[in-house]
């Protein structure tokens, strides 16, 4: 049997979490998904509010996932305890509360999905993600295993993809915010793609206001971030995976407006 298994772009602040409630369970219904996590790091901006995360599940998300700004509202350290559909990237260090590593009934099956953060410009005191994926594998066999890999260099990413092929069903990057072109199965089977793109406003820089950024780059005091508004986007891809192998059949990108 096929399942498909959606994964969204990092949801970017109210914006970004009004698109995604309007649009999530249509697509979902439109392209027949099984399973779908979505990246939600950003959707208070920096970090996620626990009102956000029960927001997301509500929009149709079964996992959602963080990276480098886990825990950049404190509120949500107490609230992933508790929450085994909440993955922070595993290969922070072990003082860090919550996990990155869960194993969800999905049907008659098992998916497995894992979370973790690059070092290559991302490093927040964080293990190998080479050696965590390849010890985190070792806990369980589900039918699927998926892969949130946030992080900032695409050939950190590109190799974690070639390390894992073939050992997981699929890895999708995070955390750019911009959709790459690269979508595809990998030599062993593994469905991947470098970055899913963002869920959040169209005319902005990654999310944030143009005329801030700008004044960023220029030298300035842009002052604290805001999101811009405008119409939106929801990105991400579509993963046909194959529950006799385990592996990936088709990679196909989104792009709801």
């Amino acid at each position: 049997m096929i399942y498909r298994i959606l994964a969204v772009g990092d949801v970017v602040g109210d914006e970004g979490m009004d698109h995604l409630s309007k649009h999530l369970r249509m697509i979902k219904k439109w392209k027949d998904i099984h399973f779908t996590v979505v990246n939600g790091e950003n959707a208070a901006g920096s970090g996620i509010l626990p009102r956000q995360v029960e927001e997301l599940y509500q929009a149709g998300a079964d996992v959602v996932t963080l990276g480098n700004h886990s825990f950049g509202k404190q509120q949500i350290a107490s609230w992933i305890e508790d929450d085994p559909y909440l993955l922070r990237p595993a290969n922070y260090t072990g003082r860090m509360p919550g996990k990155g590593w869960g194993i969800y009934e999905c049907g008659h099956i098992y998916i497995g999905v894992m979370n973790l953060i690059g070092r290559c410009g991302l490093d927040f005191n964080a293990d190998n993600p080479f050696a965590v994926a390849e010890r985190t594998l070792r806990v369980g066999k589900p039918v699927f295993t998926l892969v949130d890999f946030h992080a900032e260099a695409t050939s950190e990413k590109l190799a974690m993809g070639y390390y894992l092929d073939g050992k997981v069903s699929a890895v999708w990057g995070t955390h750019t915010h911009v959709p790459t072109a690269d979508e595809q199965i990998l030599p062993k089977g593994t469905g991947y793609i470098t970055d899913l793109g963002m869920t959040g406003p169209v005319h902005s820089v990654l999310g944030v206001q143009t005329e801030q950024s700008i004044e960023g780059f220029l030298g300035g005091l842009p002052g604290r971030y805001k999101t811009a508004e405008g119409p939106c986007k929801m990105q991400g891809a579509v993963f046909s995976l194959d529950s006799a192998t385990g592996l990936c059949v088709d990679v196909e990108r989104i792009d709801v407006r």
